[in-house]
Formats: C-alpha cells, sequence, structure tokens
C-alpha cells in the first residue's frame, strides 16, 4: 500500500522545517559514536570504579569482551505502574548473561504518580518532572560504561523524559521494557458515577474511595487510556518496544518472555555487532509522524501534543500542532478506549490490541513501515501478537476482523472518519481541543464566560450554583510559566455534572487536562499563556466567547486590544515548588513542548 498523502506531505513538512536542525543532530550521534566517551577511552580507574561492584560480572565488564547494558528505571513501588520493576534489574541481568552480555543499573530517575498529585499542588511539579528526567537519564549514560540502553518506565512524563534523554546519547541502541497494565477493576463507568455522585454531594468519601480502590487495585500500570497507556502504543508505532509488549499483564510468563526478548536482542543490535540501530537513527522524522497518527487513530492523550514536540526536538526534528491537526483529517479514528468508549486497555488488547492497529494503519497507508525498529526490518513485525507456544514466546496473526467492535474497528469502519484531535485558533490563541472523546453535538459551545486563576475557585462556584447555566468556564495561569501547567482533571466531575443537567458547557484554558479527560469539549494548552500576557489574560466574566472544533474557532466576541492583562495571583511556595522556579522562568511555549531544559540548550 502506497503511503497516504496527507501523511506523506506532513513527513515531507516536518523534514523540511527540521533540515537543519536533524542534521546537526545526526552529526551529533556520528560523532559521538566515533570520538565520544565509551569503555575503551576510560581510564583504569574510571573503570575500576565502574566494575567494582559487579560481582559475576567483573571480569567480562573489565576485559569488555561484551556488550554491557545500562539500566535506567523509573522503579518505586508507590506508584503501581512501576512496582513490578523492583525485580528487574536482576533478571535484565540474567537474560543479558543468557547472550553473553553484561548489564548494571546506571541510574535511577524519579517517578511521579499523577493519580497521586491529581488535584493537589504537588501537581505543579509534574510536567518539569518530564525534564529532570531527561536530566537524570543523561546523568546515569554519562558514564560511559554502556554499549546499549534499557528504558523501565512507563507512565505519564516518564516515558518522554527517558527519550529526551536517551536521545542525547542517540549513538547508543535502546529499548522500552514496560511491565503491563493491573488487570481490569470496577467498570470504568461505574466509576464516572461515584465520581459524579460525589461532586453532588450525593455521596461521601467512604463510597468515592471505595470506588477508587476497586479501579487501581494492583500492581501495574492504570487500564484506562490515559498518557501512561499512549505512551506504550507510541512506543509500538515507532519500533522501540519488543513487537506486542505493551498491554501484557504483569506477573505472567508471557510478560517475562517478553522482557528476556528484549534484553536480548538489546545485545545484538550495538555498534560492535552486525546490526547496529542506535536510537538516534531509530527516532527519525517517520518514527515520529508514527507516533502522532497512532495517537489519533487511537484517540489518545492530549498530553502527546505537548511531549511529542518536546521528543522531537531532542533528535532535531520539528513537529507542531497544525501538522497534528492536518494528519487528523486523515487518519480515521479506529479505536475507542475509555475515556473515549466503554473498554479499558486490557479489553483493547483482547480485542487485537496493537498487533490489529498497526496492520490495519500500514495497510491503508497511513503508518510508515520502511522505519528503523529495535525488532526488525520494518514496522510490520508490530502486526502480530505476542503468544505462548509452548514454554517458547512466539508472534501469531491478529484478528481478521474485529472481534469486538465496540473497541477497535477497521479504517473502512471506523468508529469518526478523522483523528480524535483538532486545533482551535482566533483571538484567544492557538489551543488543543480533543473530539475524539467528546459527542460530536458538543463541539460547538458559544456561551458567556466565567473566569477563575485556579480550579479550587471553579469548584467554589460550581458548589455554589453559580454556573448552573450555559458557560465557557475560563481557567488562566495554568501554563508553564506560570505554575509549570498542572492537569485540572479535577475540574471534570464538576463539569460533567453541569453538562448532565443540560447546559452547554466547555472549557478554555492554558492548562493541561489529563489523559484520562473527556466528556466535556475543551480548548486547552491555550498559548499564548496568560503570564506572559496571552489573550487569555484579558477576558472578562460574560464576554461570549466560541469555541468549534468543527471550523477550529476558539474566539472571543470582544476586541480585546485595548484591555490591560489581568495580574498574575501571588506564586505560592511550598511542596518544593521553589525549586522548580528556574524551570517555570525559563518554559518555553505548549507547542514546542513548554521545556525549560531544551530553551536553554538551543534545541
Amino acid at each position: 500500500m502506497s503511503l497516504h498523502p496527507v501523511v506523506a506531505a506532513v513527513t515531507d513538512r516536518v523534514r523540511e522545517r527540521s533540515r537543519d536542525h536533524r542534521r546537526r543532530y545526526l552529526d551529533r550521534v556520528a560523532h559521538e559514536a566515533e570520538k565520544g566517551l565509551g569503555r575503551p577511552k576510560l581510564s583504569c580507574g574510571n573503570l575500576a570504579h565502574g566494575f567494582a561492584a559487579a560481582e559475576g560480572d567483573k571480569a567480562a565488564i573489565r576485559g569488555g569482551r561484551a556488550p554491557n547494558l545500562g539500566i535506567v528505571t523509573a522503579y518505586n513501588d508507590m506508584l503501581s505502574a512501576h512496582q513490578p520493576y523492583g525485580r528487574y534489574p536482576e533478571q535484565i541481568r540474567i537474560f543479558a548473561r543468557e547472550v553473553g552480555a553484561t548489564a548494571q543499573v546506571a541510574g535511577g530517575v524519579p517517578a511521579m504518580c499523577d493519580g497521586v498529585t491529581q488535584g493537589q499542588v504537588s501537581m505543579e511539579l509534574s510536567l518539569f518532572s518530564r525534564d529532570t528526567i531527561a536530566l537524570g537519564t543523561a546523568v546515569a549514560l554519562s558514564h560511559g560504561m554502556f554499549e546499549g540502553v534499557a528504558l523501565l518506565g512507563i507512565c505519564d512524563k516518564i516515558v518522554p523524559g527517558l527519550l529526551i534523554g536517551a536521545l542525547r546519547f542517540g549513538h547508543l541502541p535502546a529499548v522500552g521494557i514496560p511491565a503491563g497494565p493491573m488487570p481490569s477493576g470496577l467498570p470504568n463507568k461505574e466509576k464516572v458515577r461515584v465520581r459524579q455522585l460525589y461532586a453532588e454531594g450525593k455521596v461521601g468519601k467512604a463510597e468515592l474511595l471505595e470506588a477508587e480502590a476497586a479501579s487501581y487495585h494492583s500492581p501495574g500500570t492504570c487500564t484506562f487510556y490515559g498518557t501512561a497507556n499512549s505512551n506504550q502504543m507510541m512506543m509500538e508505532v515507532m519500533g522501540l518496544h519488543v513487537p506486542g509488549a505493551a498491554f501484557v499483564n504483569p506477573g505472567t510468563k508471557l510478560r517475562q518472555e517478553l522482557t528476556r526478548a528484549a534484553v536480548h536482542r538489546l545485545a545484538t543490535i550495538g555498534r560492535e555487532g552486525n546490526d547496529w540501530r542506535p536510537l538516534g537513527h531509530c527516532v527519525d522524522e517517520k518514527a515520529i509522524v508514527n507516533a502522532a497518527v497512532g495517537l489519533l487513530a487511537t484517540g489518545g492523550s492530549t498530553n502527546h501534543a505537548i511531549h511529542l514536540p518536546a521528543i522531537a526536538r531532542a533528535a532535531g526534528i520539528v513537529i507542531d500542532w497544525e501538522d497534528l491537526d492536518r494528519l487528523s483529517s486523515a487518519v480515521p479514528l479506529i479505536a475507542r478506549i475509555y475515556p473515549g468508549g466503554d473498554g479499558d486497555v486490557n479489553r483493547f488488547h483482547a480485542a487485537g490490541g496493537m498487533a490489529f492497529t498497526v496492520r490495519e494503519l500500514l495497510s491503508a497507508g497511513l503508518l510508515h513501515g520502511d522505519i528503523r525498529t529495535v525488532a526488525g526490518e520494518s514496522l510490520a513485525d508490530y502486526a502480530r501478537t505476542p503468544v505462548m507456544d509452548g514454554e517458547a514466546l512466539a508472534w501469531a496473526d491478529p484478528p481478521v476482523a474485529p472481534v469486538d467492535d465496540g473497541i477497535l474497528r477497521t479504517v473502512a469502519e471506523p468508529f469518526a472518519p478523522d483523528g480524535g484531535m483538532r486545533l482551535v485558533n482566533g483571538n484567544l490563541g492557538r489551543g488543543i481541543f480533543k473530539t475524539s472523546a467528546v459527542a460530536a453535538e458538543r463541539w460547538t459551545v458559544e456561551a458567556p464566560a466565567a473566569v477563575f486563576a485556579d480550579q479550587d475557585e471553579v469548584l467554589s462556584a460550581f458548589k455554589a450554583g453559580t454556573l448552573d447555566r450555559d458557560v465557557v468556564v475560563v481557567v488562566r495561569f495554568q501554563g508553564p510559566r506560570a505554575n509549570g501547567m498542572p492537569e485540572l482533571h479535577k475540574l471534570t466531575p464538576a463539569l460533567g455534572v453541569l453538562q448532565d443537567r443540560g447546559f452547554r458547557v466547555a472549557l478554555v484554558t492554558d492548562g493541561r487536562m489529563s489523559g484520562a479527560s473527556g466528556k466535556v469539549p475543551a480548548a486547552i494548552h491555550v498559548t499564548p499563556e496568560a503570564a506572559i500576557g496571552g489573550a487569555i489574560a484579558r477576558v472578562h466574566d460574560g464576554d461570549l466567547v466560541r469555541v468549534c472544533a468543527v471550523t477550529g474557532a476558539l474566539e472571543v466576541a470582544t476586541d480585546l486590544t485595548g484591555r490591560s492583562p489581568a495580574a498574575q495571583p501571588v506564586e505560592a511556595d511550598g511542596t518544593g515548588r521553589e525549586l522548580f522556579a528556574m524551570m517555570r522562568a525559563g518554559a518555553d511555549d505548549a507547542e514546542r513542548g513548554a521545556s525549560a531544559m531544551l530553551a536553554a540548550a538551543g534545541l
């Protein structure tokens, strides 16, 4: 199948825009491969420090007889998705020895749980934890002890941070090794029902906690299709996993064998072998476009409208929201996973999952099949599902037709003819509107504004009944420069209640919404943000605001040019927020990735 013309045109646009940046990046990769730091260049004292604690692997590392794999781990046992990683380094060392390699933990990086911090002041550290993770990854790999990188991370900012850091060591091969989603718990509709009842004061905290505990109940990734699981989808369509590794549950034989296969493969794709697959060459313009297509086709997290440009910049590639919007016009929505539908990622996987998705998109020319993956010759390897054949790992073809068309469909008969994300633009700025989770009849909202400086003010107004009307809720001073761009998922139950009462409701904000958010129309990531004098800082209560995903409008029916911007509330500190002041001060806009680190590096 020839490449779809829109995908081809967007890829050409990205490639042309990135030409100089990408050339400089690839020159850096070549320089690091030839002249950069590595074990042969370490002094005896350097090297002795590096293998001093290697126990059974000391002789092999000392003699340089085999590839030494660096493990960068985001393990902690508070974050359910990452709790299974506790035993992974031990397993990886064993698997590496099976193919004559060695492995060491290069370093650990923080792993923030947005589920724990959601709605709390600590969420203001969340986005910048991505830069912190990238910096930690760079520190881990700076020792020059490694010929390959195993990236142990799953959740929201963690995978983007690991990739950004590892891409600056793009001469090394790298493989993402996930741990899989927890088994399904309380049905998502029931969880949402209890949350909205709590927002209305109809059930108490005990009932809410019981529902939440039944939803998030064991080791493994949360099963809704938020940013964490969107990360895993993107790693597959970029070819950075062993095929089909994304959504196999923890603690199973299949999960263990996928980890073994990843380690074996990583040991064979280093520069000293015959199949060098450096990360900096695997993540090219085609792989970045594949990630965007996968995001749109599956209704993935809006957080990747920020993360994907940041990842791309680390590889010398420039992608923007217009690229996403153009792709969205051509990429059909073939998956509906909660919050875009009823079923979770376990049901998605059982219906054919990533193998079915990749096959469908490849067959329609919507993915680049000729990318350099860590697994084999093309992305077609990812159109097969991992299974156990007795005691051996094998791959099988996905079902020919959908086995559950409530969650997964063909390109010929999609849920919607176009993708799940739109660019909205106008005199209020530029923003992202996730259409895949919102009923089409709600894609246009025109109503008077109710303006707030934080989400707690919104909830107070909701409880007081002053929002019981058609309303566009404007929440500003939530951008990266203002307070680190927290997610505002805490607003979803209350705004959902207003919508269910029959009101036309929309949200406009320079902040983020969680990858788990849906149902309520929202123009998010609005840039320029209020903290730098963006138009959103000039909106007044009662101004008529129009948000329309059909026409791409984000407008206020008032001339704002003569108004002074509202003053930013006094910056709060505590909970470590003061330590991130330099990141807030240096962050660039959301469309470029909202990164102080990349901006300071001139990337």
